[in-house]
């Protein structure tokens, strides 16, 4: 964890931002797989970890707004505990080690709250995502999980977002870190994707390099030579001749802070020319992409910048025609591109998209568009020094969705169907980096990935 300051400071700028009541913030517990003692692997809550920064099951932390009391609640091992996990410290001590001057056992937590109800006082929470808590907010509140995220705390929401949203120069150093085995990640799957080889093998090794990093997976990992489904976790293909494998995999350091990077490569090394032509589009438009990030540009014009590139790109070989501008305006391009350019990142993959995607990516200026494709743009506000995302346009040739738009004759002045349809088959490509938000430009983040058409080549060969 980072030093006792950093937790202190940011409960300190917590309730700064809010006027009064008591802030609630739950950890996670272990979860079964199938039965009681045989758990998914644990993973604290990031708002628990960001102000708590205590790894550990069955803790809640709770802030007195008005007053500044803090107190943590969680119970001291037992000895049956300890034979199976060895010796633990105190509640004390765990509290200690974030600057938290009180502890108490978890069952005092429900005492604390009725109190605070009975005096007609606000009780600030987060929406709950996980069964557990959602049934523990029952408990302790009184309000019904299927009423929890609409009587959220919007307070403490935009409180929390507005802090976590600006990354420290140690988050910043942390994601570095998760980046440098996220390099080898790719790159090693880069030399392992030979005809013959099996999706499920480079899977295997892929993930055992994130743990050998320390950490996990930030996400289940995507790696198919099915790149037009986008969030394609099957791994049972067999790679042949003349197919392209799509990698879509992070690292989370023992920290939880994330990475998100994508690479499209030719099996056998070699990309073909309507490959390379294809790929050179999408490489083109995430450059032009993140070339134009820096503080006060909307995200959402950058987004709008990739797709122009794309359907221009798209255009110049056939598949589309007519006015880009107009096209882009009214949603063609999303037959290629039916997604967003990026999302936050940090100790989310997605960061905080558990409190609201529109909270984190929208405000009171940019408002999440209605059309289909940019309207899956999870990001679209104003950028800020200090932000880290995602850039990751794509090209994909969907075939439920060209047999969709094709029958309903849409858009037919902007696609060429008919070209269209001979790229059936053809799968996807992806390319994404993770990028900070610096002073007056960006920075990209990690040792560089292989992403030029020469560079994959010759890093598969």
């Amino acid at each position: 964890m980072f030093d006792q300051k950093t937790y202190s400071n940011r409960r300190t700028r917590l309730i700064e931002q809010l006027g009064e009541g008591l802030v609630l913030i739950l950890g996670n517990v272990d979860v079964p797989m199938n039965y009681r003692s045989n758990t998914y692997r644990f993973r604290q809550d990031s708002n628990f970890l960001y102000f708590f920064g205590l790894d550990q099951q069955g803790l809640a932390g709770l802030i007195d707004v008005e007053s500044g009391e803090e107190i943590l609640f969680g119970n001291d091992v037992t000895l049956d505990d300890i034979i199976w996990m060895g010796p633990q410290p105190l509640m004390s001590e765990r509290a200690s080690m974030v600057g938290v001057g009180r502890s108490e056992p978890f069952d005092r937590l429900a005492d604390k709250l009725s109190a605070a109800k009975a005096k007609g006082r606000k009780i600030h929470f987060l929406p709950p995502y996980r069964a557990e808590n959602k049934l523990l907010l029952d408990q302790l509140l009184g309000i019904n999980p299927s009423k929890q995220q609409e009587n959220a705390s919007v307070e403490l929401i935009k409180a929390v977002i507005s802090l976590r949203s600006v990354k420290e120069q140690q988050e910043i150093d942390e994601i570095e870190r998760a980046a440098e085995v996220a390099f080898l990640m790719h790159t090693t799957a880069m030399k392992m994707a030979r005809p013959g080889a099996l999706e499920h093998d480079i899977a295997g090794v892929v993930e055992g390099i994130a743990i050998a990093g320390g950490g996990m997976l930030s996400f289940p990992l995507i790696l198919s030579v099915r790149g037009e489904t986008l969030h394609n976790h099957s791994h049972d293909n067999k790679l042949e001749k003349g197919q392209l494998l799509l990698v879509d995999g992070g690292a989370e350091t023992a920290m939880h802070y994330a990475t998100d990077h994508t690479r499209t490569f030719p099996v056998g090394g070699k990309f073909t020319q309507r490959q390379k032509e294809m790929y050179e589009i999408v490489l083109n438009a995430q450059i032009r992409a993140i070339n134009e990030i820096k503080p006060g540009v909307a995200f959402r014009d950058i987004h709008l910048l990739a797709a122009r590139t794309i359907a221009q790109g798209l255009k110049t070989i056939g598949l589309m025609k007519g006015d880009i501008d107009s096209a882009v305006d009214q949603g063609a391009h999303a037959l290629f591109m039916p997604h967003g350019l990026g999302h936050m990142m940090g100790l989310d993959v997605h960061d905080m998209e558990d409190l609201g995607e529109d909270y984190v990516g929208y405000d009171e200026e940019i408002k999440r568009s209605s059309l289909f494709g940019t309207g899956f743009l999870r990001l679209g506000r104003r950028l800020q020094q200090g932000f880290v995302l995602t850039v990751e346009p794509g090209i994909y040739f969907i075939p439920a969705l060209v047999e969709k738009w094709e029958q309903e004759k849409k858009f037919t002045g902007f696609i060429d169907y008919d070209k269209v349809k001979s790229y059936l088959g053809f799968g996807g490509i992806r390319i994404e980096d993770d990028v900070l938000v610096t002073e007056n430009s960006f920075r990209v983040l990690g040792r560089p990935i292989p992403k030029t058409v020469e560079d994959i080549e010759s890093m598969i060969h």
